[in-house]
């Protein structure tokens, strides 16, 4: 008989993990702080500019590029798919855009119209020529992700050392890169995120910094979706920032936040994971969304707590006036 809450196992959810399969869930937990974090940094830029939804558009939008790839190279190798994943994620980008730009439609809207279009494109490409030649393209992957079979991915070889799943040193290598273009071009992003008339009067441009986040944007998607697919992916965009946003209004703070949102969500996910016998990448999900909630009710300047302790303290002094 199926039961709501699974018994507990104290040495099989929180020893055997570190002792007896540190060689596949080391690599599941890297892997799901390497994502997290990654997306984090990137969407607190978005959440900054009132465009988290973006994420969201790029990241089913990356299905119809997926079948495209597939039906063009007949292989899922990881080339062809990132390519074709890339080159979709990017004309999302353009898409929006243009209809924002060059119509009345609000971007909202115009996010609205491109990625469930580009998505509904890609469910009929996958339905129509993805099972056929003897090779098939599990849409479920796509958009679920399994990042418990990265441990069972090549391992990359260096020097005679290896230095980990193609999956992990792929998101290792998104990840770096990440850190370095935000620390080189802070500034520009930084300027243009809170008021893009000042940062066009200090002589940068708004635009190209605008459709080079989009398009680095679509690279960390689609590094990030073969593992926690295309759904999960956008908390991941989301999560962090929002949470680091509760607790700080200092950018680089909130950068810093991000990624301690990362590693406890990913420990934690791991966890959740094994004590409900569920999706790895979902309960890491389901464990920033547990942080998010204790921010949001304990933050010492926005939480709900002190919020309403401040409301009692003033009470008194609105009635005795």
């Amino acid at each position: 008989m199926n039961v709501l809450v699974p018994d507990f196992d104290f040495h099989r959810v929180f020893i055997a993990p570190w002792t007896e399969n540190l060689a596949s869930f080391g690599w599941i937990t890297l892997m799901g702080f390497l994502v997290t974090a990654t997306c984090g940094w990137v969407g607190n830029f978005l959440i900054l500019r009132r465009m988290a939804l973006v994420g969201d558009a790029i990241s089913h939008s990356v299905l119809p590029g997926l079948a495209v790839a597939f039906l063009l190279s007949q292989s899922r190798g990881t080339l062809p798919m990132f390519l074709g994943a890339l080159v979709a994620g990017i004309v999302a980008t353009v898409l929006i855009e243009l209809i924002h730009k060059k119509s009345r439609v609000k971007q909202d809207a115009a996010i609205g119209i491109a990625f469930t279009s580009l998505f509904a494109l890609g469910v009929i490409l996958i339905n129509l020529y993805a099972g056929k030649g003897g090779v098939d393209l599990d849409q479920e992957c796509v958009l679920y992700g399994e990042i418990a079979f990265v441990p069972l991915e090549p391992m990359v070889m260096v020097g005679g050392q290896i230095l980990g799943p193609i999956p992990v040193v792929r998101m290792g290598f998104v990840a770096l890169a990440t850190a370095l273009l935000i620390a080189l071009f802070y500034k520009e992003l930084l300027v243009s995120s809170f008021d893009p008339a000042l940062a066009v009067s200090l002589g940068i441009s708004a635009t190209f910094v605008h459709y080079a986040l989009m398009g680095w944007l679509s690279v960390v998607v689609v590094s990030a979706f073969e593992s926690v697919g295309a759904i999960l992916v956008i908390a991941m965009l989301i999560l962090p920032g929002a949470t680091a946003t509760l607790l700080s209004h200092r950018l680089p703070v909130m950068l810093g936040l991000t990624l301690l949102h990362a590693a406890l969500s990913a420990v934690l996910g791991i966890h959740l994971a094994l004590w409900l016998d569920c999706s790895p990448a979902g309960a890491m999900v389901v464990a920033g969304t547990l942080i998010f909630v204790a921010a949001w009710i304990f933050s010492p300047s926005e939480g709900l707590l002190r919020r309403w302790f401040r409301a009692r303290l003033e009470a008194p002094a609105v009635g005795s006036s």
